[in-house]
Order: structure tokens, then C-alpha cells, then sequence
């Protein structure tokens, strides 16, 4: 057990069709406005939303393994006048507290990510826009004032990942967060088991033509492992670059898409190439190890996110609060190091700021606030998350 010592109305349920009534108790904490998510969403959405890789263990230890770390509390501590901002990358936001990038917001209510960026924005926050985006950069950006940060996979065929890269720096966005953890996409398997139709991703329209002929057998199998009866999406961030219309109904084309779009050759060294592209400063998310944490620094980083990709990518990773400190200690204060994974409680902030971490991301929190309460349920999620 670790010991970390310290200083010490009513529901407005979003209301779509699809959505069904919900018990009017207001939520007071994640876990209730999870229960309430699961309600108002269609089940293929929430198992999208909650579910993780395979057996889903990383999954359960993610929060699991903040309860195995206790506090030592001190007294008599004056703490009359309490000051929770920080800035992070020289950006001012009133806590240590960020908005992760998730998919598909619109999945979860109609406005998607517009309401994700001006919660953000009211609550002087940092968020960072998906790349599987409901909503376009430009609409984000045009939407609030909030800081923005674009998070990005790399494309086989550069110009992609290089021209939203561009639209990003002109329409405001601050800096580039970098998944680094999927060369491929995660056996999600209750996507498999569900036939789920999803909303277009318009960052990517007419890039590229991914259509999907009909295919049965074990060509199905070959082109749709892990999402072989989920319905693609179509990515709004690329209209006009790439077409995302799904050709046959017996299932998904979403790893069809992976293997042909992401670059699974993507290593250390195209770090430069980025670079080159953008004048914006570079995050790389996925780091776990002590050994990546310094090859991370030795690239020239601006800053590491400690994630295991919300346990969807592979499963029987550590929970990212296991390895945070190992992380910190490989950095040695040389770039921040943001954390992302498991936060459900200001108590879970708290022990990752302890060991190390200068901020943290909520991620599933933010989706099940936007499913309950739209912006304000957003806005509801950051504020329980701060205490």
C-alpha cells in the first residue's frame, strides 16, 4: 500500500429522441453521472464509450489502482486561502485539471465536441480536440476561447496528417499531442458484439476514398478482426479528403480503415519529420516506461502524457498511476509530465499530482457528463473532479 502525506435542484437531462428519461437526481459524482450515461445512451454508444481491450483488466485497475494509495494527512495546517491554478506549457487554467481527447462526442450529445470546447472554455481549461472528432477544428475554434490543444495520428500518407496539422496552427490551436500507442486499434469486444452505426468524423472527408465492397468468409475476418459489426463513422475533421461511406452491411470497415490510413511504420525517428511541419509544440501520449520516457526527451518533446490509451489499446498494461512515478523520475524535470487514466475523484488528482505529475486529463468523465448534461454536465464533471 502506498501512503502519500498532505498538507492539507434538480437534473437538466438532455433531451434527444433516441435519448430515453432519466430519474431526476442530481449527480454528485462520476460514478453517478456514469449510471446516468448508461441510461440516456444507446448501448452499442456506451459500450463504445465505457469498454476497453479484451479481458478489460487494465480497464478495472485504471481506477482501481488509486485505491491502493492512502493519504497521511497532517493538522492544524491553515488552509483558509486555497489557489488550485497552474499553467501548463506557459497556458494559465484555473487547475491542474484538463479535458483529454475522446472520439465521437456527437455520439453522446448532438452539439459534441462545440459543448466540450465551451465547458472548457468556462471553466478555463485546456482541451484537447480528438482526432476522431465529431465536430471540424474550425468549428471548435470558431465555437469559444477556450485553449486547444489537437491531438494526431499519423497517416501512411503524410500531406493528411500534415494539412490538418496546418488547419489546426491557423485556427488558434496551441499545441500537438501525439498518440504514440496505436500502431494498430485494440480488440474492443464489445464493439465487436455490437452493430453500431456512428456519426461522421468530418476532419477527414474526401481525403481518401476508404469504401468497402461487400467481403464475407475469411477475407471479412482478415479486413475486420477486432470491429467486424460496427458501422464506420465518417471523420469530420477531413470533409473533403476522405470518404468514409462503408459499402457493405455484414460489418464494420473502422480496422479496415485503421490498417490502410495510420502508419504503422511511425517510429522515434519521425518525430523530426512533425517537427518540421508545425511550429507548435509536440506532446507524445502513450509513455509508460521509464526507457520511452527518456527517448522521449532526448527527441526534443515538449512535454509527456503518461496513458495506457484508456485501457482500449492493450490490455494487461500497467495502470498508468503504477507507472506515473517511474515516468517522473526518468524525466527528471527536463519536460512536464501530464498524467491521463483512471481519475474519478479531486482525491485521484491529488495522488497523481503527488507523484509527480504536473497535470492530469479526465477523459470517460467528460463523455458522461456531455451525455447527461451536455456543456453543463461537462462543466458539472470538471468541478467534482477539482474537490
Amino acid at each position: 500500500m502506498l501512503h502519500l502525506g498532505l498538507p492539507v435542484g434538480k437534473l437538466n437531462v438532455c433531451r434527444c429522441p433516441c435519448f430515453p428519461a432519466l430519474m431526476a437526481a442530481e449527480p454528485v459524482n462520476v460514478n453517478e453521472f456514469q449510471e446516468l450515461a448508461r441510461q440516456a445512451l444507446p448501448k452499442m454508444y456506451y459500450d463504445y464509450f465505457s469498454g476497453g481491450a479484451e479481458d478489460q483488466h487494465t480497464l478495472r485497475e485504471n481506477v482501481e489502482a488509486f485505491s491502493r494509495i492512502t493519504f497521511q494527512p497532517r493538522i492544524l495546517v491553515d488552509v483558509s486561502k486555497i489557489d488550485m491554478s497552474t499553467t501548463v506549457l506557459g497556458f494559465n487554467i484555473s487547475s491542474p485539471i484538463m479535458i483529454a481527447p475522446t472520439a465521437m462526442h456527437k455520439l453522446a450529445h448532438p452539439e459534441g465536441e462545440i459543448a466540450t470546447a465551451r465547458a472548457a472554455a468556462a471553466c478555463n481549461t485546456i482541451m484537447v480536440l480528438s482526432f476522431m472528432s465529431t465536430c471540424t477544428v474550425e468549428e471548435v475554434a470558431s465555437s469559444c476561447n477556450a485553449i486547444r490543444f489537437l491531438q494526431l495520428y499519423v497517416f501512411r500518407r503524410r500531406y493528411v496528417s500534415a494539412q490538418l496539422v496546418q488547419r489546426a496552427e491557423r485556427n488558434g490551436f496551441k499545441a500537438i499531442v501525439l498518440t504514440a500507442d496505436t500502431p494498430r486499434l485494440g480488440r474492443r469486444e464489445a464493439d465487436i458484439k455490437n452493430r453500431m452505426v456512428s456519426p461522421r468524423l468530418k476532419n477527414f472527408e474526401a481525403f481518401l476514398s476508404t469504401e468497402v465492397a461487400s467481403v464475407s468468409g475469411n477475407m471479412e475476418k482478415y479486413l475486420f478482426p477486432n470491429f467486424c459489426r460496427m458501422v464506420s463513422p465518417r471523420l469530420k475533421n477531413f470533409e473533403a479528403f476522405l470518404s468514409t461511406e462503408v459499402a457493405s452491411d455484414q460489418g464494420s470497415n473502422v480496422e479496415a480503415l485503421a490498417s490502410e490510413i495510420f502508419d504503422d511504420s511511425l517510429s522515434w525517428k519521425d518525430i523530426e519529420w512533425l517537427r518540421s511541419i508545425t511550429n507548435l509544440p509536440i506532446l507524445i501520449k502513450g509513455v509508460l516506461t521509464r526507457e520511452d520516457a527518456m527517448k522521449a526527451v532526448e527527441v526534443g518533446v515538449s512535454g509527456i502524457i503518461v496513458s495506457n490509451h484508456g485501457a482500449r489499446q492493450l490490455d494487461y498494461v500497467p495502470a498508468t498511476i503504477s507507472a506515473l512515478e517511474e515516468v517522473v523520475c526518468a524525466v527528471g524535470g527536463k519536460v512536464p509530465v501530464l498524467f491521463d487514466g483512471g481519475i474519478r475523484r479531486g482525491t485521484d488528482v491529488f495522488k497523481a499530482l503527488a507523484l509527480g505529475a504536473q497535470a492530469v486529463f479526465i477523459g470517460r468523465p467528460v463523455i458522461y457528463g456531455l451525455a447527461v448534461q451536455g456543456e453543463h454536465g461537462v462543466r458539472r464533471v470538471h468541478s467534482n473532479a477539482e474537490g
